[in-house]
């Protein structure tokens, strides 16, 4: 009853309170129960100690896979600049709202996919819950939506990210066809990349191959961290039961 009232309440008011990482916002009230836990300091530890790491009020910050915004309104707090990417209609209205709660006008926002192509994709939650977490190209299905795809030159060419050092990728899967497309950028740019792995949406007959060919194609990187940011080999990585588990790992020189 107390949590139903405290929902109320916050919905009515158009916000409810908390921090991220010790920095206060002002955060949509349709998430108080994940605002409350990251207040906490009880989401993703790791991913707030890459950000300070990595970001400063000269460099930019790109986030590839937003949600609601987390990793985006604390970056703005650390970033000169911030470009993230959320195609999920549902996650990108939090966001937008989020943006707007807190009055940032230093992130540029796409509800769109980075994808390799440019098109229209269909996208769908794992879990069938629109705007959650897991929305990912590589689903389909009557919960899903229709989402607009760029492809990184499209996007690149038009954007000044010269000063960007970090970039997150969580994109569910489809970062094993998106994040080729931004090698040779990568390559030129050195910045640290922060990538989620999702080898469990695979077929188990193709995760081996597909976590190889990417990490292998990532290897112009000197440094590789596992998600509590501990060195760990390509081949750790590529052990059955890690290719049965979502990672996270950390590349930079």
């Amino acid at each position: 009853m107390l949590i139903e009232a405290r929902k109320m309440f916050y919905r009515a008011r158009g916000y409810c309170s908390g921090n991220l990482n010790g920095e206060p916002f002002r955060l949509d009230p349709y998430h108080s129960k994940f605002w409350r836990k990251a207040s906490a300091g009880d989401w993703e530890p790791e991913t707030f100690s890459v950000l300070d790491r990595y970001l400063s009020s000269d460099c930019g910050y790109l986030d590839i896979g937003a949600w609601i915004g987390p990793t985006v309104l604390y970056g703005s707090r650390k970033a000169r600049h911030v470009w993230c990417f959320e195609p999920d209609p549902t996650a990108y209205r939090h966001l937008a709202w989020n943006l707007d709660l807190n009055g940032i006008q230093n992130v540029s926002a796409f509800g769109v996919a980075l994808s390799d192509q440019f098109g229209v994709a269909r996208m769908a939650s794992v879990r069938g819950e629109a705007g959650d977490s897991t929305s990912s190209l590589l689903h389909d299905g009557a919960h899903g939506s229709d989402a607009l795809t760029i492809s990184w030159d499209q996007f690149e060419s038009v954007n000044d990210l010269s000063g960007v050092s970090l970039v997150k990728m969580d994109v569910e899967g489809a970062e094993f066809f998106v994040l080729p497309t931004l090698l040779p950028w990568l390559k030129k740019q050195k910045a640290a990349l922060y990538l989620s792995l999702h080898a469990p949406l695979l077929p188990v007959s193709d995760r081996h191959g597909a976590t190889q060919k990417l990490l292998e194609a990532l290897a112009f990187y000197s440094n590789l961290k596992d998600e509590k940011l501990r060195p760990i080999s390509v081949g750790q990585l590529l052990e059955p039961d890690a290719l049965s588990k979502y990672q996270t790992v950390l590349l930079h020189h």
